[in-house]
């Protein structure tokens, strides 16, 4: 479970976005059981408090289910990780307006750029 921290935001957010990706993707499928909190923090090489925070929040946003004594699973609500998806989706989308915006990039000329990138990727060449 390879994962690089960076120094911009809480580990135990960065933990929490790991697995949204994931979960969002379907990498994590409803009802999938996830390490417990020791063995995700040997794993990721982090303080067992800090994977007790990043699991005590996504317990909060129903991400994950914990019973007494059974393993931590992925959530099976299907519009939990609907909504995960639209979240993701909608942040990189912001960001992405946000620097297009900053380079001051005509809306016709972004959406030829990503229509013809888009295509490309699906073809599996990369020639943007």
């Amino acid at each position: 479970m390879p994962m690089q921290f960076d120094q911009r935001s809480p580990v135990y957010l960065q933990v929490i976005r790991w697995f949204k990706e994931r979960i969002a993707t379907e990498e994590l499928e409803r009802g999938q059981e996830i390490p417990s909190r020791r063995e995700i923090a040997a794993q990721l090489g982090i303080n067992p408090n800090t994977a007790q925070k990043a699991y005590k929040e996504m317990e909060e946003q129903h991400l994950i289910t914990t019973e007494r004594n059974v393993p931590s699973k992925i959530t099976m609500d299907p519009e939990i990780v609907s909504k995960v998806r639209t979240e993701l989706l909608n942040e990189a989308v912001e960001q992405f307006v946000h620097s297009i915006q900053a380079i001051q990039v005509p809306l016709e000329e972004v959406v030829t750029k990503i229509e013809h990138l888009y295509e490309s990727k699906e073809r599996g060449k990369i020639d943007a």
